[in-house]
């Protein structure tokens, strides 16, 4: 009988839920300093997890946990940035 492989989980930082790897956003801080979303989850960088929800980003921003995860600031233009590239995610364009 073939085994059953496991899934990877990982918490996602706004509702603090365990959930597939696979339905959450890696964001990623690379090398250069810089907060980009990580399509692949294969990028190298210190990487965070968040849902497919534009709510759950503001609950990692408002609580600092996305600052604290990635050890490193995250400015306000790439917020925005997050923010407008989770949204089209979240809608399926």
């Amino acid at each position: 009988m073939a085994k059953k492989k496991r899934e990877p989980l990982r918490m996602c930082l706004g509702c603090r839920q365990m959930r597939s790897k696979r339905e959450l956003i890696r964001l990623v801080r690379t090398t250069d300093g810089t907060v980009e979303i990580d399509p692949t989850g294969k990028r190298p960088g210190r990487g965070a997890y968040v849902c497919r929800q534009a709510g759950c980003l503001d609950l990692a921003l408002q609580a600092r946990r996305l600052e604290k995860a990635l050890r490193h600031g995250v400015a306000a233009e790439t917020v925005e940035s997050l923010r407008k590239e989770i949204e089209r995610l979240e809608s399926g364009f």
